[in-house]
């Protein structure tokens, strides 16, 4: 063979295979997620004396099943078809908690049954307070799975009327999370660095403990079951790592009832879940101001796949307490459809909380409708009081690739930068957006990049 056609055949062939070497980046965070296996044994938590009548608390039965389970060396907590009430579930190192079909677990609304506090966190915010629901505290290979329900039963009888708005049952003058002991209290200490032992809270205070919250946790799997009546962020894995969340339903309207929110975790897999919430569906967090900053755990590796996100005030989004940073989150083959659903991928922050948020990539997203923006960048966010500081936050590399929208509501792209940190290097590729009764308003950010994307039947294209 002459030496120019075998050079060009072999410069042919070095080239396809560098490009059967090309892997998905999200696709290497999830080889790397350890799904945890257990013991082919088995602990029915009614052999340990519960009873499936609706009424029967049954929080020792569920705590002497899981030390059982965990002294033999790890296997399956079975909790059969029944309803089942009970205080809060603490696991175990090398606890699959696996519900049969027909199985469901009510949790009491007694407050004083979630006590001892326990080390926990509330709106970015480490403390001693009310215990989870199901937590696990420092453990490794943990499952929550099977078909059942997890029943919060919380209401605007219990828990919600905290949060202080009459749309979840507060009553005037009844006491609420901004009275001066509760959350005024949680910032002055996060202001101040108060060692987290001293923040104690529980009894007395009125801060809602979250649903499910592995911390510290190490090969987390959460699978098939459903949450419902949460009352507060539904699943919680906060500094975690290796989580997998899949075939998960999220069926929770109640106040900051975000469907999943992983905190100052790596490694984060959710997949094939349907979220329908009275907040964020899914809401990517890293610390609240100077706790975020304290303990410094960016959020990173986070792959969010095949779901159906549906209420919602946004699909995915990275913030409020963002003061850590988020790096690498992958959004790809989700539906998005509401007219209850605010925003498709939203990005919130401000001067008191900085942080950054680079490498986020949303790829085949069918979106139907929204009411605001598909894309939300704000870096002004602020709720409750002034937010302004000194901590200058940072955003870059946010690209949306191959996403239709039906209906973008207000917008279809709405961000708000800084003159001193302007948003950077936003992409549009293969995007058709129709419905937005403004297609843009950019405020203090590098142009954004537009390939073959049209916006209200408008072509952008600025290659």
């Amino acid at each position: 063979m002459p030496l120019c056609l075998q050079s060009c055949k072999n410069t042919k062939e070095n080239k396809q295979a560098v490009k059967k070497e090309v892997v998905d980046p999200a696709d290497e965070v999830i080889k790397n997620i350890v799904v945890p296996e257990f013991p082919d044994k088995t602990f029915a938590i009614t052999d340990f004396g519960a009873v499936g009548d609706g009424t029967t608390l049954n929080t020792d039965a569920f705590k002497e099943a899981i030390a059982a389970c965990h002294e033999a060396g790890g296997g399956k907590v079975v909790v059969p078809s029944g309803k089942f009430l009970t205080g809060p579930i603490h696991l175990k190192s090398n606890v699959n908690l696996h519900t049969e079909e027909g199985a469901v677990v009510l949790f009491s609304t007694n407050t004083e049954d979630y006590l001892p506090v326990v080390h926990t966190s509330y709106e970015g915010v480490e403390l001693m307070n009310y215990s989870p629901l199901i937590y696990a505290y420092r453990q490794k290979n943990i499952a929550v799975t099977g078909k059942g329900v997890f029943n919060g039963q919380a209401g605007n009888s219990n828990w919600w009327p905290w949060c202080g708005s009459k749309d979840y049952g507060y009553v005037e003058g009844a006491p609420h999370q901004r009275n001066e002991q509760n959350l005024p209290r949680l910032r002055k200490m996060n202001d101040e660095g108060t060692p987290v032992e001293e923040r104690v809270f529980g009894k007395g205070h009125h801060l809602r403990p979250t649903f499910f919250e592995p911390f510290e946790c190490e090969n987390v799997w959460v699978q098939g079951v459903t949450f419902t009546n949460a009352p507060f962020w539904v699943m919680h894995p906060i500094k975690s790592n290796s989580v997998t969340v899949d075939g998960v339903t999220v069926k929770s309207h109640g106040p900051n009832n975000d469907g999943c929110d992983p905190e100052y975790a790596k490694n984060v897999h959710i997949k094939n879940c349907v979220f329908d919430t009275g907040d964020d569906c899914i809401a990517i967090k890293s610390g609240r101001n100077n706790d975020g900053r304290r303990v410094n755990i960016p959020s990173e590796n986070i792959v969010v796949e095949d779901c159906d996100m549906k209420d919602g005030h946004g699909g995915v989004v990275m913030g409020s307490e963002i003061s850590a940073g988020v790096r690498n989150v992958y959004v790809r083959n989700c539906t998005m459809d509401s007219p209850n659903l605010d925003r498709a991928i939203r990005i919130k922050t401000n001067t008191l909380r900085g942080g950054f948020v680079e490498n986020v990539y949303v790829n085949n997203i069918q979106v139907g409708q929204v009411k605001e923006a598909v894309l939300k960048i704000n870096t002004h966010y602020a709720i409750y009081e002034d937010q302004e500081g000194e901590y200058m936050p940072a955003i870059k590399n946010i690209h949306l690739k191959d996403v239709t929208v039906k209906n973008s509501g207000k917008y279809g792209i709405l961000i708000r930068g800084r003159e001193a940190s302007k948003v950077r290097n936003v992409s549009f590729e293969n995007v058709s957006i129709s419905g937005a009764k403004t297609a843009m308003s950019v405020e203090n950010s590098e142009p954004v990049k537009f390939i073959n994307t049209t916006i209200n039947g408008k072509k952008y294209d600025t290659e």
